[in-house]
């Protein structure tokens, strides 16, 4: 089946009492039981203005795999509120195929300048003072598919800056927030901690995938970006060390593969290693606040909030509690009619 012909309605656009009809994309998509012992499916569907749950109360578990087959799904359902949220309880779920064009309208993407962030981060990397860090970053600037990659892929599924675009995003972001903080910390090593940031998730061009929504390929499933990252790291130091002639000391090599094994801060969030050098420290810092930052700041979504709006969302998993969302210096306004 492919998509219908039929007027895309934005989810930002959804009102309590709608019937919804179109194709969206799925977010974590799985069967989970009533409190009577009855299966049934829930998800998230997703387009490029927003997300929003779905519930199909009487669903047969044995169809889960045919209805995720794709990625995206066409559905049919009544928009309701639940706990001051908007809920869609399905009538009707089915597997769709879309096109590349459909892309647009079905994932979230960056809303800024893709070229100007890239060539900003480049800029920054350009700036390192030792030669041969410079000849690190670019073996992996000149890499024409890497890159490609890295201008649009998220930088994760679901959590923070899950869309087109969020993983130049997030490392554009944290290039300035270091560039602005390291004066504060003369003792610190710019160039690596510069180089590792740019490097920390850069692997995940290979673990996730964004042609069938978001999720994780085989060699996220099996390696992960951490692990893959510092593979690349120690080919790319010997063919940068190769087409420049200028080479980086195995040291400082392993204190960069440090720095990716450690970013996750702790073993219990994915970290292969605890950071133990100061440069790893302020990554890893550096990298959850502006992840989780981002991450409170699209779930209470000030922008779309108004008087009608509950003050406190659903638990938000990766901050582990409801966030209030009002501004109090910035009243909301009542809904428009």
């Amino acid at each position: 089946m492919t998509t219908t012909q039929q007027p895309h309605i934005n989810i930002r656009d959804l009102k309590a009492g709608v019937f919804l009809s179109g194709v969206y994309s799925l977010v974590n998509p799985q069967t989970a039981m009533t409190r009577g012992g009855k299966p049934y499916f829930k998800s998230l569907i997703r387009d490029a203005s927003g997300e929003a749950a779905v519930r199909k109360w009487t669903f047969d578990e044995a169809m889960l795999p045919e209805v995720t087959a794709t990625g995206y799904a066409h559905v049919d359902g009544r928009v309701e509120v639940y706990n001051g949220q908007l809920q869609i309880v399905l009538d009707h779920i089915q597997a769709v195929e879309v096109s590349v064009s459909d892309l647009v309208a079905l994932l979230p993407a960056t809303h800024k300048d893709i070229d100007q962030m890239f060539a900003e981060v480049t800029a920054i990397l350009h700036s390192m003072a030792d030669a041969g860090m410079r000849a690190l970053a670019d073996a992996y600037l000149t890499d024409e598919a890497m890159m490609a990659a890295f201008r649009h892929a998220p930088a994760a599924t679901n959590v923070h800056h899950a869309w087109i675009g969020g993983l130049l995003e997030h490392t554009h972001q944290l290039l300035h927030l270091a560039d602005r903080m390291l004066p504060l910390y003369p003792q610190l090593n710019r160039d690596i901690v510069l180089q590792g940031l740019f490097l920390h998730d850069l692997a995940k061009t290979v673990e996730l995938e964004w042609e069938k929504g978001f999720s994780y390929t085989m060699d996220g499933q099996l390696i992960g970006h951490i692990v893959r990252g510092a593979i690349w790291l120690q080919l790319k130091a010997a063919l940068a060390a190769r087409s420049s002639g200028v080479r980086l000391s195995n040291e400082t090599v392993t204190v960069l593969q440090h720095i990716l094994l450690s970013h996750h801060g702790s073993l219990e969030h994915g970290a292969a290693k605890l950071p133990s050098t100061p440069e790893a420290i302020f990554v890893a810092m550096l990298d959850n606040l502006e992840a989780k930052t981002t991450v409170a700041i699209h779930a209470v979504a000030r922008d779309r909030l108004h008087s009608g709006n509950a003050d406190f969302t659903e638990r938000v998993w990766s901050l582990d509690t409801r966030m209030y969302r009002p501004d109090p210096l910035h009243p909301v306004s009542a809904p428009a009619h």
